[in-house]
């Protein structure tokens, strides 16, 4: 994947892309699957010291995986990739759904791959693996681009087609600067569109799906865009949940330290009635109060005015 959309900032779209992606499907562009059920994590961590990471990784409503990727050329060694793809989500998945875990892959591929150029089929004998795979090439992207820029001017509702057809429509063009330009045209177009959720669906598919493509500062604007909606939100969301721990835990700390004092302003009050209870008895034994009389009067018992009585009789000493 380029650099150029960082990683922690491309996860950011992505949440937002992933929260509307679910219940949609591929079948938009040509592949016959189930419906996306979840979107799950495109890293695939390994026990070695290096990291795989696909374009997107999606359980489907039969509970089958789809492992995707986006290429703008054939390459017959790519399927080395894609069985490296395969064996990292076995290895992390085999826990949860056992070694019978079906997995489906799809290559997208843009406009500059046709059908006839390119084979699904990977067979060594001992192993045998068949890729589902899309040309957008086989899409009209005018009439794609002329339906979604009428729909958006005239404020109309983009249908699930549409939508899907939308953030893949930049690929549907050959060479990279129609692809560029057309990112740039759509995002202009998708300012225009009043219903937040949708627009961001949109601007952060098109981040997500066009990362390869993408260049620096056309990236860079959107995820502006994006900052100064949804994600700055959740930015804020962060802040104040962070504020409000803090308040909480400067309160708790604050009750505690009264608490504190509490219980000492007790314990030197206990002290002093200590202390005076001390000085009555001594000045009631130096004038000969019955001990009977003091335990009465003091609450004390008789060992206890006995011991202050010797304390008297050594201070006389």
């Amino acid at each position: 994947m380029k650099k150029e959309v960082a990683y922690q900032n491309k996860d950011i779209c992505s949440k937002i892309f992933a929260e509307k992606l679910a219940g949609k499907s591929f079948q938009v562009y040509g592949v016959d699957l189930p419906k996306i059920k979840q979107v799950l994590p495109t890293n695939l961590p390994a026990i070695q010291a290096n990291e795989l990471r696909m374009d997107n990784l999606f359980l489907l409503e039969d509970d089958t995986f789809l492992l995707v990727d986006y290429e703008s050329a054939y390459k017959e060694e790519n399927k080395l990739k894609y069985l490296e793809y395969i064996l990292r989500v076995l290895k992390i998945y085999q826990t949860e759904y056992g070694l019978n875990m079906k997995i489906r892959l799809l290559v997208i591929y843009t406009t500059d791959v046709s059908r006839e150029h390119v084979s699904s089929i990977l067979d060594v004998y001992s192993l045998k693996m068949k890729l589902s795979q899309a040309f957008l090439s086989e899409l009209n992207s005018e009439t794609i681009k002329e339906t979604i820029t009428e729909k958006i001017k005239q404020k109309k509702s983009l249908t699930e087609t549409e939508l899907m057809q939308a953030i893949i429509l930049p690929l549907t063009y050959k060479g990279e600067t129609k692809k560029k330009e057309s990112i740039k045209e759509l995002f202009e177009l998708m300012k225009e569109i009043k219903e937040e959720e949708t627009q961001l669906f949109l601007l952060s598919g098109i981040l997500v799906f066009t990362d390869k493509v993408i260049d620096k500062e056309t990236a860079k604007q959107i995820k502006e865009w994006i900052r100064m909606t949804k994600v700055a939100r959740l930015y804020e969301e962060e802040k104040i949940e962070a504020v409000n721990e803090a308040v909480n835990e400067a309160v708790t700390r604050t009750i505690q330290q009264k608490e504190k004092e509490k219980e000492r302003a007790i314990q030197q009050k206990e002290k002093e009635k200590e202390r005076a209870i001390h000085q009555m008895v001594k000045k009631m034994l130096e004038k000969n109060v019955d001990i009977l009389n003091i335990m009465e009067i003091t609450g004390l018992t008789k060992k206890m005015i006995e011991k202050i009585q010797q304390e008297v009789i050594e201070t006389e000493n």
